[in-house]
């Protein structure tokens, strides 16, 4: 559990547009849930102090399918731009305690609360923290409030990486026991997490 003395703000992007689907992949089916309604269920259970979600275009279909409860809900009306939009505007409502922000993809619904815990556990003295997966750096991300002035002067989807990759900061990689998990962009890809999932029962 990430909850302790230091108050920590999970923050889950799910504003995506889905234009390789051609539909919204925040609401396909996931081990009787949907991959938003797995992923949010999984930060529920890491004890963050507070749990954003960012949604967009789908905004009215998610609030009516899935179960936002116990998160702070942002719509991105600019989520065109690309997830640091995303970012930004979920920064605008990070509780003034929180000491840092684990960021969480909404498609990502394989990551388990394990890996969060040793994030956090790992990270909270570091300006940065990523997860250093048997096949390279992956999600969760961890952001220190000293760098939320950056984040909110992002643009595009591959931003984030800039900044962990621009050697302005330490960056803290937190090991994990298996691949990056899978995140959806591509009926391919859906098609494989469905796969994993049969395996793993």
């Amino acid at each position: 559990m990430v909850s302790g003395p230091q108050f920590v703000t999970g923050v889950v992007l799910a504003a995506g547009a889905s234009r390789r689907l051609g539909e919204p992949k925040q609401l396909l089916a996931y081990r009787g849930s949907t991959l938003l309604g797995t992923t949010l269920a999984m930060a529920r259970r890491c004890g963050f102090d507070q749990l954003i979600v960012t949604l967009g275009g789908a905004a009215k279909d998610i609030r009516a399918t899935v179960d936002l409860a116990g998160c702070d809900v942002v719509e991105n009306h600019e989520h065109a731009a690309g997830c640091s939009s995303s970012i930004a505007a979920a920064l605008g409502v990070v509780d003034p305690r929180a000491v840092g922000l684990v960021l969480l993809l909404g498609d990502q619904p394989e990551v388990g609360p394990s890996a969060v815990d040793s994030l956090v556990a790992g990270c909270r003295e570091a300006p940065l923290g990523v997860c250093r997966y048997d096949n390279g750096r992956g999600h969760p991300f961890w952001f220190a409030r000293d760098v939320f002035d950056e984040l909110t002067t992002l643009h595009g989807d591959k931003a984030v990486w800039k900044v962990l990759e621009s050697g302005r900061y330490d960056v803290l990689e937190v090991r994990q026991e298996c691949p990056i998990p899978l995140d959806v962009d591509t009926w391919d890809d859906y098609e494989t997490l469905l796969g994993q999932a049969e395996v793993r029962g």
